[in-house]
């Protein structure tokens, strides 16, 4: 049988632009106007020079380099900006989203495959990209059984768990969205919703595979969540305090893993499980569930638990590099500034147009420094995190078990021994020589 297209009338075309233009019209004006107004009553603005800037002035002072990057900077410093840019949100999903096309990548290489290579000229690049649009363009299928009130909050809870986390994690110098005293702890409570969601997404569902999968990931979680924390208690001891920021300063002159090797090993291997991740992907194991706890999610909402999943790679990646390799400490890259630019300025265009620009740089050279390290530290780890999916078999149910109970339990432990030696004896730590 046969379709003919039907023929091309120029009416049905300027409808077609007309209606477009008309729910443009619409939903500009019915969420932007607000939005502007949130800006403008809520939303408060820098004080320079004494003064207390309005929109109108911020707008005037952009089309003006000498007031709009002192400007610029001052944005830098608030938390809308950290939140949404650096070092929250934005910057911790373009490393997530770089990570996934390493990983295809990857994997390709060491399985003989090409990997990505039709969308985007440069080995594929633009493959993320469609992905995405593939996934928001999909149609989201609810199970017939399914609670959905649950089912449809589990993705966008998981994803918030995810930024959560994030938003825990000290990337440079002053640059952390949550610098709170007990960030160890915080991160501690965080992690601990993650098998909660699961098991609740899976039940939700009211199918077989996704409840299996479920299953396995609240054992696997449980089993390995103790020796996670207690591989960490030695980190604590040496440090004598549960912030993230003063465990990353007391690594200034040399990372505690040198101390602390079993506990770093430990730790290793509990992230592994705790992201689902091979030898430990029981929970997704496609060949025996499907897909685990994830089979019935479909659209966007697979896309929001696997951007949350990648985010959560990237938080325990940082975490391990915060409390094991020294954070953003490292060697000097970028030399500091010269103080005439950082108090002066710089004279731009001196032949046509003088202008003199106060409050450069943007970042100081110790931010620089601290966030070049750490984003080195933090891909090597991500590295070391992938890696074991193209070389490792999936281990059995029963040997995850044990491997949680048995083995890691008893070296944490030995680490925890470790570190009481090293502050009992005086070597390191708040307890002194004796």
């Amino acid at each position: 049988m046969s379709v003919i297209a039907p023929k091309f009338r120029l009416g049905y075309l300027i409808k077609g632009i007309t209606d477009n233009i008309f729910w443009i019209i619409v939903l500009v004006t019915l969420l932007g106007i607000p939005v502007i107004q949130i800006v403008l009553i809520y939303i408060d603005f820098p004080v320079i020079d004494g003064e207390i800037w309005n929109p109108f002035r911020v707008l005037d002072a952009m089309t003006h380099p000498e007031r709009a990057l002192p400007l610029v900077k001052n944005f830098m410093q608030t938390d809308l900006f950290k939140i949404i840019a650096f070092p929250g949100f934005g910057f911790a999903a373009l490393i997530a989203a770089a990570v996934i096309f390493v990983e295809r990548k990857m994997l390709a290489k060491l399985q003989l495959r090409v990997g990505p290579f039709y969308c985007g000229k440069v080995e594929g690049i633009l493959q993320l990209m469609a992905d995405g649009l593939k996934l928001i363009s999909k149609e989201i299928i609810i199970p017939a059984k399914a609670d959905k009130p649950l089912f449809w909050v589990s993705p966008v809870l998981f994803a918030a768990t995810a930024g959560a986390f994030v938003a825990l994690i000290p990337v440079a110098p002053g640059w952390v969205v949550a610098d709170i005293d007990l960030g160890l702890l915080a991160v501690f409570a965080v992690i601990g919703f993650f098998p909660i969601i699961t098991i609740v997404s899976a039940w939700s569902a009211n199918s077989k595979f996704p409840f299996i999968g479920g299953i396995r990931a609240l054992y696997q979680m449980v089993s390995f969540e103790i020796p996670l924390i207690l591989s960490l208690l030695g980190i604590v001891m040496l440090t004598g305090s549960l912030d993230l920021v003063e465990i990353v300063e007391s690594q200034a002159s040399f990372p505690w893993i040198i101390f602390m090797p079993v506990g770093a090993v430990v730790f290793f291997i509990c992230i592994l499980a705790e992201l689902e991740r091979i030898p430990f992907d029981l929970p997704e194991a496609e060949s025996e569930i499907v897909a685990g706890w994830l089979t019935e999610f479909s659209g966007m909402m697979y896309g929001l638990v696997q951007l949350g999943s990648y985010l959560k790679l990237y938080a325990f990646a940082a975490l391990f590099v915060v409390l094991f390799l020294g954070g953003w400490n490292g060697p000097v890259i970028v030399p500091p500034f010269p103080a005439e630019i950082v108090t002066d300025g710089i004279t731009v265009m001196p032949d046509a147009l003088t202008v003199e620009i106060v409050g450069l740089p943007l970042f100081t050279h110790e931010m620089i420094n601290g966030t070049i390290w750490f984003i080195l530290k933090t891909v090597g780890v991500i590295f070391f995190i992938l890696l074991p999916r193209g070389v490792f078999p999936r281990v059995r149910i029963d040997l995850l078990l044990k491997i949680g109970w048995y083995k890691l339990i008893v070296l944490a432990f030995v680490n925890i021994f470790i570190a009481l030696a090293l502050v009992y004896g005086g070597v390191i730590g708040p307890g002194g020589i004796l």
